[in-house]
């Protein structure tokens, strides 16, 4: 019997890439889009109507697939919004935009399927977190810490549910070629901001680095090797050698060292 798949954000970019490999290797996948209408002939699989900060369409949604497949074996929490600017000059609205999608979202839709996975005494969740989240990048913090919060959820989480056979994995990319840099709120870049010349430089820098990311072809691998062994690790991470090397970086080096290399990287004073 083919494992159960369901991807939150499935219409474009990793979610896409990942529901489409995993459909090629005999999983019975479904996706779930905001505006599934949009996408009817594009994807590969059924694409389900859902919102993450709706809790009435999320239930709806998972109730849907258990209806046709009878259970449901793993979540991939893939659907997340970008979001970049100065703290100082970030609207409130947005930033609490920001938790709903890429925390509180996750959170109501692994709140969805634990009763299925519970009675199965049988499943696996994945958390699409970042390699932004193991750290506070400038012009792109509330981003940094919305990830950052779902992974140290998922660390607690993982240990209240191990009790019912379900594992829960965190998985974070670095930068990957997808359409997440034109879909993300940019804070504007104000003339008679202070931080206008360092926000546009560094921001200039970012949407470069999107643009020449990784293949989401490998987060797709990355799932399909996880969801595939028998024990997987709690943490991991997809990026370019750099981008993961950050992270080692981080736990090694003293706290102001590591700052000022984040500084030069960007080209901060």
């Amino acid at each position: 019997m083919a494992n159960v798949v369901f991807i939150t954000g499935g219409s474009s970019g990793i979610g896409k890439a990942i529901a489409e490999f995993l459909t090629k290797k005999g999983f019975r996948v479904y996706g779930t889009s905001r505006t599934p209408q949009k996408y009817t002939d594009q994807c590969s699989f059924p694409l389900l109507a859902m919102d993450v900060t709706d809790t009435a369409s999320i239930e709806a949604a998972v109730s849907e697939v258990i209806k046709r497949e009878g259970r449901l074996d793993v979540l991939i929490n893939n659907a997340g919004v970008g979001i970049t600017g100065p703290i100082e000059e970030t609207p409130d609205a947005e930033i609490h935009k920001a938790f709903e999608t890429n925390l509180y979202g996750p959170i109501r839709v692994m709140k969805a399927v634990l009763p299925q996975m519970r009675q199965q005494h049988r499943g696996h969740i994945l958390n699409i977190t970042s390699i932004a989240g193991y750290m506070g990048l400038p012009y792109r913090g509330i981003y940094s810490a919305t990830k950052s919060a779902l992974e140290i959820t998922t660390e607690a989480f993982r240990m209240e549910v191990k009790q019912f056979g379900i594992e829960m994995t965190n998985i974070a990319p670095g930068d990957f070629a997808t359409n997440i840099a034109a879909g993300r709120y940019h804070a504007p870049v104000l003339e008679d901001s202070p931080y206008r010349d360092a926000y546009g430089s560094t921001l200039r820098q970012m949407n470069e680095h999107v643009d020449k990311g990784e293949d989401p072809a490998k987060m797709a691998q990355m799932v399909f090797k996880i969801i595939s062994t028998t024990k997987p690790r709690i943490h991991y991470k997809v990026g370019a050698p750099l981008q993961k090397f950050s992270i080692v970086l981080k736990r090694v080096l003293p706290d102001k060292v590591y700052e000022r290399m984040l500084l030069n990287h960007y080209k901060l004073k």
